[in-house]
């Protein structure tokens, strides 16, 4: 999620304009399932394995019938507490918590009450050039009504030979009418860091390192997603990022509990495991840094990842790369751009790079 600065007090404000989560969770219900055998890590839980796909053709089959209640925000492919298949679903009202069914075709469900789903910055500090990834940035004329925001240039990608830093459309290119600051995100615009929010909202104490390509994901894509081209020699070739290092140039498909890691503007380096795959989310978003207008976006495909006391993503975090959990080039598996106190959201990296037409930069 992007971080915003209130730039009279320079107050630093958490989650805030696009994924604002605050979930708890609620009791897991299990049963036996006559389609959800034991499984572990080991059996390669992706979404290719017949067990995990057999559960989420039964997950989509009632996604639709149970988001019609408003009060249903989100499905998932998950796992229970025997390590059998099991539904997830995200509710944000006690009346829907106890409504919620505890078994669908046969396979347990796990209720999870939440708030309602907003949109999603540690490495603050100013680098001397070239600079590494997973750091403090955003659009140079990122406020509005009195705010600055910020988030995190999370990795370096490629389109041909040109080298693009990637981060989320709601950190790079989400302001889009002009009313807070007189502007919208144009391509060609300046991308600076550190962000807005660690610079005390003035631009001229960050600096530039890449420019807007232009691209805006949202609202019409299933990626939270913006590039911007990188200025020569502001941002290291090999897209390393701080406390990753460098990363591989294949990428990975996410499978429930792999373990993962992160770079990111407000938590740095921070480790979880994936909890959730092919969900259905609805994610609440602004047109500007603060006070612009509001449209909800339903994502499907998604990737969950535990984010107990908000320690693996938090305010400020989104756009960072989510890799896995190795110690030399790991891969990527998915883009971070959503949040809570228990539950991270990511886009499938493979979603992510076919919508730009890109390729990862690493080893």
């Amino acid at each position: 999620m992007k971080n915003r600065t209130l730039s009279l007090a320079l107050v630093l404000i958490g989650l805030v304009a696009i994924v604002s989560l605050a979930l708890w969770t609620g009791c897991s219900r299990t049963s036996d399932s006559p389609v959800a055998p034991s499984l572990s890590e080991n059996t390669g839980l992706t979404m290719d394995n017949p067990h995990i796909r057999a559960a989420m053709a039964i997950q989509d089959r009632h996604t639709k019938r149970l988001m019609a209640d408003p009060d249903v925000i989100g499905t998932a492919t998950t796992l229970d507490d025997n390590g059998k298949p099991a539904v997830m679903l995200l509710v944000t009202t006690q009346r829907a918590f106890d409504a919620a069914p505890k078994v669908l075709d046969g396979l347990p469900t796990q209720v999870v009450l939440t708030d309602k789903i907003v949109a999603m910055a540690g490495n603050t500090a100013k680098q001397t050039p070239p600079i590494q990834l997973g750091t403090s940035g955003g659009w140079r004329y990122d406020l509005a009504n009195g705010y600055c925001c910020g988030g995190t240039l999370g990795s370096l990608v490629k389109k041909g030979t040109t080298q693009y830093v990637m981060s989320n459309y709601h950190v790079l290119e989400a302001d889009i009418v002009s009313g807070g600051n007189g502007r919208v995100a144009v391509a060609g615009d300046p991308v600076i860091q550190p962000g807005l929010i660690d610079v005390a909202c003035n631009a001229a104490n960050a600096q530039n390192v890449a420019t807007l390509s232009g691209i805006k994901s949202l609202p019409s894509s299933n990626v939270d997603v913006a590039i911007a081209q990188v200025i020569s020699g502001m941002v290291r070739t090999d897209g390393a990022i701080l406390g990753v290092g460098t990363i591989s140039a294949t990428t990975v498909a996410a499978f429930v509990g792999q373990k993962v890691k992160k770079s990111g503007r407000t938590t740095g380096l921070t480790r979880s495991t994936v909890s959730g795959l092919n969900a259905t989310i609805s994610v609440s978003y602004e047109n500007e840094c603060a006070g612009g207008a509001a449209f909800t976006k339903t994502f499907t495909g998604q990737i969950l990842v535990k984010n107990r006391a908000s320690k693996f993503l938090a305010g400020g975090d989104s756009g960072s790369l989510m890799v896995e959990d190795v110690a030399t080039n790991p891969r990527a598996i998915g883009l971070l751009y959503a949040g809570s106190s228990t539950i991270a959201v990511a886009n499938p990296i493979g979603q992510v790079l076919s919508f730009l037409g890109a390729t990862m930069v690493g080893i």
